[in-house]
């Protein structure tokens, strides 16, 4: 039952095989064994969890089931939802409970499908480990004693482990594909302002976008038929009309023009890594793809810009928590500027205060067009080798990560290090594309992602590409020892 595809869960449900009750507490089960040693889940309530269920059978009953209704699935911690503890990894909202849904949230509700609980993530989405999280580091299945990736390395973890069927993500700079390559695991972020903002905790407010992690490919295009959509709450989202993300799979890859850029398979990539993305790719020549070399020549300065530009926004965006209308505030403190300063140095891990500190100073004057606005102008020029690249490539591959999921603290000390885990993910952030992260195979006996960029609104060719790859291999399939 764990590891089939959202598809046949769905057809289950619908033959009356299973309740969704008793899917859901079959996962419930799988919670409670599972999450005390990874540490994927920081919020349950199985009464307002199997209230859903049940509400999703008489839906069913009633023949008014949608294609994932009873089916469970798992919300990043950072989607308000309303009842629900939102806390984004953090002490500055350990008892927030939202009063609203999410769009995201409010589509799957809509759509019938169950809240199974809510995923551990670094603090405010910000870390490509899942060790600055203020409710402890989440473990990777493959191995207990590796990083599963982040920020979205709760939701990865899960669905590696098979507690949830699939789960919902953010990405902000491979928040999505990193994790998804790391645990070995489907993950896709849409094109910026196909999936609503509108009750997404906000990190950087131009790179965030919301998108699904699953098994398998065919997975993620029927979450998106239910995350995708207009949404006029929210500014930034595309006035699109709904599409249906899995009309492409099966379709023939023959003459897909891949493009490889030389700057992904350079220095600093792991020889093991290399392999196996090289095998995934002999396998898309059996289909009928051509192969084509291109360059990103910019690519290399998407990290420094990445990190100008996020932390500026999140300067922005987390002044909002100040200890006055919600969250934490510091018991003791002797006047108002005294409580916004303790509140602050209280509520806020490490990483957060460090990315607060960098923006507020690259925004400071003085400094403003030195870094920030310099910052935006090379992000154009990132954003146009990408389209010189689809003049003569349908689509873009190459690794997801430089390397495999690496062991806990190995990285923490020099936070550049860090940085550089997510050097093939970011400029698709910064250039607002849709970019995929499948199961490629195995390097050292720990899962390795390829990534798939697309052009702007192509995930639907994308989903298919990944489809067609899963078609003829396994790798979405394996299961971690001991789960």
């Amino acid at each position: 039952m764990i590891n089939k595809s959202l598809k046949e869960l769905a057809a289950l449900l619908a033959a009356k095989q299973i309740s969704s009750v008793e899917l859901t507490r079959e996962f419930l089960a799988r919670i409670a064994r599972l999450n005390p040693t990874i540490n994927a889940f920081v919020t349950l309530d199985e009464e307002r969890t199997l209230a859903q269920a049940r509400a999703a059978d008489e839906r069913i009953a009633k023949g008014e089931a949608a294609p994932l209704t009873g089916i469970p699935i798992a919300q990043k911690d950072i989607f308000a939802a309303h009842g629900w503890r939102t806390t984004c990894g953090s002490r500055m909202l350990e008892n927030f409970i939202a009063p609203y849904d999410a769009h995201i949230v409010q589509e799957f509700d809509r759509a019938g499908a169950v809240n199974l609980g809510r995923t551990n993530m670094d603090e405010f989405a910000m870390g490509s480990s899942n060790e600055t999280s203020h409710y402890g580091k989440v473990r990777n299945p493959w191995d207990v004693e590796r990083v599963p990736g982040g920020s979205s390395g709760g939701s990865a973890a899960a669905v590696a482990a098979r507690m949830c069927p699939a789960a919902t993500g953010t990405d902000t700079g491979g928040s999505i594909r990193q994790p998804a390559s790391l645990c070995g695991l489907s993950g896709l972020k849409p094109t910026y302002g196909v999936c609503s903002r509108y009750g997404l905790v906000a990190f950087a407010s131009s790179l965030d976008q919301a998108g699904p992690m699953a098994k398998s490919a065919e997975d993620l295009a029927l979450m998106m038929n239910v995350m995708a959509g207009f949404d006029p709450r929210d500014s930034t989202s595309l006035p699109r009309e709904k599409e249906d993300y899995a009309r492409d799979l099966g379709k023939s890859l023959a003459g897909l023009r891949i493009g490889l850029p030389r700057e992904y398979f350079a220095e600093g990539l792991d020889s093991g890594v290399a392999q196996v993305v090289q095998n995934a790719i002999a396998e898309y020549r059996k289909l009928g793809a051509q192969i084509v070399e291109i360059s990103l020549p910019n690519n290399k300065l998407s990290i420094p810009v990445y990190y100008v530009l996020a932390p500026a926004e999140a300067s922005s965006n987390l002044a909002r928590f100040d200890g006055v209308r919600y969250g934490y505030r510091a018991p003791e403190y002797a006047d108002l500027n005294d409580m916004y300063c303790k509140t602050r140095a209280q509520g806020f891990g490490a990483e957060v205060k460090r990315r607060i500190m960098i923006g507020t100073y690259v925004l400071s004057a003085g400094y403003y067009d030195a870094y920030y606005l310099k910052a935006q102008k090379i992000r154009r020029l990132i954003a146009q080798d990408f389209v010189e690249a689809f003049k003569h490539c349908d689509v873009i591959m190459g690794p997801t990560a430089p390397g495999t999921a690496f062991k806990f603290g190995e990285k923490t000390a020099d936070p550049v290090q860090m940085y550089l885990e997510d050097l093939y993910t970011i400029a698709v952030n910064l250039a607002g594309l849709p970019g995929m992260s499948i199961p490629a195979g195995f390097a050292g006996n720990l899962p390795v992602g390829l990534q798939i960029i697309g052009n702007y609104f192509d995930e639907a060719k994308m989903l298919n590409i990944g489809h067609a790859l899963q078609q003829q291999t396994d790798w979405h399939l394996r299961l971690p020892e001991g789960v």
